[in-house]
This record gives C-alpha cells, sequence and structure tokens, in this order.
C-alpha cells in the first residue's frame, strides 16, 4: 500500500466511459499524456486511478508505459469495491486485470456495490489528491460530479476536453 503523507506529489483521474465521449481514444490519450508527462515534470509522481472503463483505464496505461522509464511514477488503483468489472465486455475486463497487476497499490473503497460506491471512491481519490486531471464533455454525471468536489475543496483542475 502506498502511503498518503505527501499528497502534493499524487494526481487523480476523472473522466467518462467511451460512449459518452465525444472525441476520439487517440485523441484523449494524447492529451492524457502530456498532463501526465507535466505533472510529473511539477514534482508529482503518484497517480490514482478510478479504474472505470474509458479515461481511467487509458490514464492507467499511461501511467504504467511511463514508469517503464522512471521508477518514481507509481499507480495507485482506487476500484469502487472488487468484483466492479464482472459486468464489462471480456476486453475490458482483460485491461483492468493487467492494469491491477502491474499496479504499485489497489485500494478496495467500499465493501460491496451500493448506490453510493461510485461517488464515494471519486471523493476518496480527490480527498488523496493535490491535483485532478479530468477528460470532460460538459454533461452532468459522475465526472462532473467530481470536478465540482474537487473545485468545492480547492483542488486544482486540469480539464481536457472529452
Amino acid at each position: 500500500m502506498l502511503e498518503f503523507e505527501n499528497r502534493i506529489k499524487q494526481v487523480c483521474f476523472t473522466g467518462h466511459r467511451p460512449e459518452k465521449l465525444i472525441r476520439t481514444e487517440q485523441d484523449i490519450r494524447v492529451d492524457l499524456e502530456k498532463q501526465i508527462y507535466q505533472a510529473v515534470s511539477d514534482g508529482p509522481n503518484v497517480f490514482i486511478t478510478g479504474m472505470a472503463r474509458g479515461v481511467d483505464l487509458w490514464a492507467a496505461q499511461i501511467v504504467l508505459k511511463l514508469r517503464d522509464e522512471n521508477e518514481d511514477v507509481k499507480l495507485l488503483c482506487a476500484c469502487p469495491y472488487d468484483g466492479f468489472e464482472s459486468g464489462w465486455k471480456e476486453e475490458w475486463q482483460r485491461q483492468y486485470r493487467e492494469i491491477l497487476a502491474s499496479a504499485d497499490s489497489v485500494q478496495y473503497i467500499c465493501n460491496s456495490y451500493s448506490r453510493a460506491c461510485f461517488q464515494i471512491r471519486n471523493r476518496w481519490m480527490v480527498d488523496h489528491a493535490a491535483s485532478i486531471i479530468a477528460v470532460y464533455n460538459g454533461k452532468k454525471g459522475g465526472t462532473k460530479n467530481t470536478i465540482d468536489y474537487a473545485a468545492k475543496n480547492g483542488i486544482p483542475i486540469i480539464c481536457i476536453e472529452g
């Protein structure tokens, strides 16, 4: 388990599922990679992903690639609950399992599914981060709620058009 004593070194991600995104996966990955590399050059080196399909998994893959080049970079997976991915298509499940197996730390935020588990996970990530990289399409939902919570708590947000 990674220690959270130095929140200033931690960044979390929020973003939409692929079907809600306006831009292509490739374009979003390019922008995510730029922001992740910029964060590392600014000092943060621990990245927290919520492990949802789309932006969370793509960001985790980029962080793991960067970690291959820079051993100081770390990935923490903040999963809402164990088994979160069980209803996904096999390709998404495969990516999820590969990321969990490669992560520096995995934290299950809730003991089981509940209507609130995703919001609890999102707030947990914000509460442990010095900044957020968000991929946002301008619409209501979990990503907007996470951005609003971060803003209310004075956490800087880097927003990528989603």
